[in-house]
């Protein structure tokens, strides 16, 4: 895990006292809102429908016992006792005064954390595949380049002001859990034939208003040329993106009109510029940082098979946990533990102080002191021994953590939606909510399987909706909150957009018309092992708007 050295501990202890000054200046009246909205901005605090909200940094998604102890104490203090884990592997408070959030910062600040670039127009947290370091897929762990490109991109004096907001994603295996091709730059970690590391580089992608898959526009990057050929990237944004139209700003669009090859070109251009310049990565550098992300020492634990054996035999509530939240490691006397932040009926991606008390608790004992946060927004303990997961899962049960629903329909996605946010057009969390009571018998959700449900309460898409199994857009149409279906979203290494089912629903027909699409979708599959997804992409829509809209006609609506 990154510490922070002299330079970054200055570096943010003196933005703290820049924005407490900004803070009381606001406060005071000498600084209008509209001055002052930018600043703030900067520094991660929004406006919202009832108060600020503060989001949090949480650079790749990774986090220590002590950082989330700070996370906790935050939430005790400053806020209502909770935090809200966001699918930028970030966490949100949304309940702090004005006036208090100089104090939050200068406290992050404490434990090597901070709020910077969390909004505004700039390069945003940097995210990562959540079992980083520890998934067997894995061909090298891409945190140490995510940390590079944090360290580079943090209030970078050319990329501080974009065309609108940017966001990167990196992954480092087989499978995509970063999601890397609805990132604005997605990096897939690679090795050539010769066994140098570099990337795969996507371009382009992003959800929101006009949802677009990234474009692939160099096959391998070595990883010394990571910041230049970024840096490049950048330029050709920053010099042709759209600053006339929010709405066509983002660089999708510029890929889109400009097209991929094209803009390839001059990006190839620019880097040809740039790559024998101080921006070439020196493998020192690259190994000083990668040091710090050392894998801990796992010690054998070949007890643990026989034990987990008897645990499950002797606890099917147990043996159903481990099913679903636990993934192999890639030392085979450990697994990756998934700690679902979605109790049937509760609000996705919360976490209560007391919470995350306990999770730092274990950590701390039982999974070397680190915890991920996931973009589905869940937590993660990366390293648990087998041997340890009976008490793992009693301290998780105690806690109210133990939901067996990772990867099922009520491992939901939703964002704050009109309960909070000053965008939506309409609520997520009650929605997400009857969904999850609907369809919160175990038995139900193993008999469906995987399905991912995404919830947006506005057409930005941060709950992901574009590729969920089932997403679920709130809009709003004539005074009322209504929900458009789409089906068919995927966001790993086979992504997809997902497409509009028909006409919307209202909000107490909403759970009734995902019912109909499950029981659709449990009469067509081949056998149980047909995924909800591989079914659709094999029968396609109609079988589903017929369920839904009895026949095409009312589809079109």
């Amino acid at each position: 895990m990154y510490r922070y050295d002299e330079f970054d501990h200055t570096f943010v202890s003196a933005r703290v006292e820049q924005f407490r000054d900004q803070v009381q200046r606001r406060l005071s009246g000498e600084l209008a809102e509209d001055a002052f909205k930018p600043l703030r901005l900067m520094n991660g605090v929004y406006l919202q429908l009832h108060a600020y909200m503060l989001r949090v940094a949480i650079p790749y998604g990774t986090l220590s016992s002590r950082q989330m102890r700070m996370l906790a104490h935050i939430a005790r203090k400053y806020d209502r006792g909770y935090g809200h884990f966001t699918t930028r592997q970030n966490i949100q408070y949304n309940w702090p005064r004005l006036s208090d959030t100089p104090d939050i910062l200068q406290e992050l600040a404490s434990v090597e954390m901070h709020a910077l670039q969390t909004s505004g127009n700039c390069i945003r947290n940097v995210t990562a595949d959540h079992f980083a370091g520890a998934a067997a897929d894995e061909v090298a762990d891409p945190r140490p380049y995510a940390e590079i490109l944090r360290q580079w991109s943090s209030v970078h004096p050319e990329f501080s002001f974009l065309p609108r907001k940017f966001k990167i994603a990196v992954t480092g295996a087989e499978r995509d859990r970063a999601a890397i091709q609805v990132h604005d730059i997605g990096l897939h970690l690679k090795k050539d034939e010769n066994g140098r590391l570099g990337f795969v580089v996507y371009v382009g992608g992003g959800q929101g208003r006009t949802p677009m898959i990234a474009k692939k526009i160099r096959d391998f990057l070595p990883e010394e040329d990571l910041l230049s050929y970024t840096t490049a990237i950048m330029r050709v944004y920053n010099l042709h993106g759209r600053r006339d139209n929010k709405y066509k700003a983002r660089i999708k669009i510029l890929v889109h009109e400009t097209g991929a090859e094209e803009l390839a070109r001059q990006v190839e251009a620019e880097f040809a510029n740039l790559k024998d310049t101080e921006l070439k990565l020196p493998d020192s550098d690259i190994q000083a940082i990668a040091a710090y992300f050392a894998p801990a020492t796992l010690p054998n634990r070949p007890e643990g098979w026989g034990n987990l054996a008897r645990w499950k035999k002797a606890d099917p509530e147990f043996a159903r946990w481990v099913h679903q939240n636990v993934q192999p490691h890639k030392h085979p006397d450990y697994g990756m533990v998934t700690i679902s932040l979605k109790p049937i009926g509760g609000i996705p991606g919360d976490a209560s102080d007391e919470q995350m008390d306990i999770v730092a608790e274990i950590a701390e004992e039982y999974a070397f002191d680190e915890i991920r946060v996931s973009h589905e927004q869940n937590l993660i303990l990366p390293h648990v021994a087998l041997a340890d997961l009976e008490p793992v899962y009693r301290a998780l049960v105690a806690a109210g953590l133990a939901s067996a629903n990772a990867g099922l329909i009520t491992d939901i996605i939703a964002c704050p939606g009109l309960d909070y946010c000053a965008l939506a057009n309409a609520r997520s969390i009650p929605v997400a909510q009857e969904i999850s009571n609907r369809f919160g018998s175990a038995e139900r959700q193993a008999e469906i399987g995987e399905l991912k449900i995404k919830i947006s309460g506005c057409i930005n898409a941060c709950g992901h909706h574009h590729v969920g199994h089932i997403g679920l857009l709130g809009v709003e149409k004539k005074g009322e909150e209504l929900y458009q279906i789409t089906l068919g979203g995927s966001g790993d290494e086979h992504t997809s957009i997902g497409e509009i089912i028909g006409r919307g629903f209202e909000p107490e027909k909403v759970t009734d018309a995902v019912e109909r699409i499950v029981d659709t979708y449990l009469g067509l599959r081949r056998d149980k092992s047909e995924t909800f997804l591989e079914a659709y992409r094999r029968v396609g829509p109609q079988p589903f708007k017929d369920a839904l809209y009895g026949g095409g006609a009312q589809a079109a609506a």
